[in-house]
């Protein structure tokens, strides 16, 4: 199969266009001929290293957690799925090694739910892992009917799936950070939009005098320290980006592949309720293009590499 691989830690620069063996299907897998993988910040920072002290690596690494596309083969015990199912998952295992941005990847059907009939294969694949993180964030601090949530840097990937399932789950308003070029997607999205950077504290206070009920920090820096200074409930704030905001007395935390949680977004987004902005698809062999965009930090919704 054709896979983009990096042979040691680097950058984009280090990826390559690589002909590597068919993934084995172990127990409990199905083997996933990929239509598109979502790229996601943490694909490079994989490759950078920076995941190094806490998970296995065995090089080459095929980059990609993200994943659309259909069921060429199922394993032994994986009777979940059939050959010619349409799926999309987060298909991160315990080690890295053959990841989505490839023509091929074998994943647990743990990680894998049935494709959304409205989404196409990029608005599928940018899904899982930015979908998981914004709805396992909101379950986190209990978000429902009453609660006025903030959402930083609302207009990203993770916020942008923030603003619709807090709507989605009945809360009262979404308040959103993000540049003024975004505001108008706020809005079309059910957020009020809130320009971030200095005085943000005010901008906020300004819309909600009473403060807000959940915030949440998909965007790091001193996020934390002002969004406390906003709750009404201090210890009601998740952050995806400061490892540290357990000690601050909030929540961190890390996406889990979950089928039932992935079955839940494909709900919402059947019944009209999520929809993905992708900001750019990619080929495949481009893959390192889509990771320079990733790295700006500037990117409206979604980025994908098409296969």
């Amino acid at each position: 199969m054709k896979a983009m691989a990096i042979d040691s830690y680097g950058s984009p620069d280090d990826l390559r266009l690589a002909e590597l063996p068919d993934p084995k299907v172990g127990p409990g897998e199905v083997l996933v001929r990929v239509r598109a993988a979502g790229v996601n910040p943490v694909d490079w920072k994989v490759a950078a290293g920076y995941l190094d002290p806490i998970m296995e690596t065995a090089f080459p690494i095929v980059p990609g957690w993200d994943v659309a596309g259909v069921v060429e083969r199922t394993g032994l015990d994986a009777g979940e799925f059939s050959v010619g199912d349409e799926v999309f998952g987060y298909a991160r295992k315990d080690w890295v090694q053959r990841g989505t941005y490839a023509e091929l990847v074998s994943a647990p059907v743990r990680t894998l739910a049935r494709k959304p009939a409205a989404f196409d294969w990029q608005q599928a694949a940018g899904t899982p892992l930015a979908g998981l993180t914004a709805l396992q964030s909101l379950r986190r601090v209990g978000a429902g009917p009453g609660d006025t949530v903030l959402v930083h840097a609302a207009a990203g990937g993770v916020g942008s799936f923030g603003v619709q399932i807090a709507r989605a789950l009945g809360v009262d308003r979404v308040i959103g950070t993000a540049g003024e070029r975004n505001h108008d997607y706020l809005r079309s999205i059910g957020a009020e939009p809130v320009t971030y950077g200095e005085g943000l504290a005010e901008r906020v206070r300004a819309l909600a005098p009473e403060g807000v009920d959940i915030a949440l920090d998909f965007v790091g820096g001193d996020v934390i320290d002002v969004s406390q200074s906003l709750l009404r409930n201090p210890d009601r704030v998740v952050s995806i980006a400061d490892p540290a905001a357990g000690e601050k007395g909030g929540h961190y935390v890390w996406v889990r592949p979950d089928a039932a949680d992935l079955e839940f977004l494909a709900g919402l987004a059947d019944d009209g309720q999520l929809s993905v902005h992708v900001e750019r698809a990619f080929p495949l062999a481009e893959a390192a293009e889509a990771w320079r965009l990733s790295q700006t930090g500037r990117t409206r919704g979604k980025i994908v590499l098409t296969v």
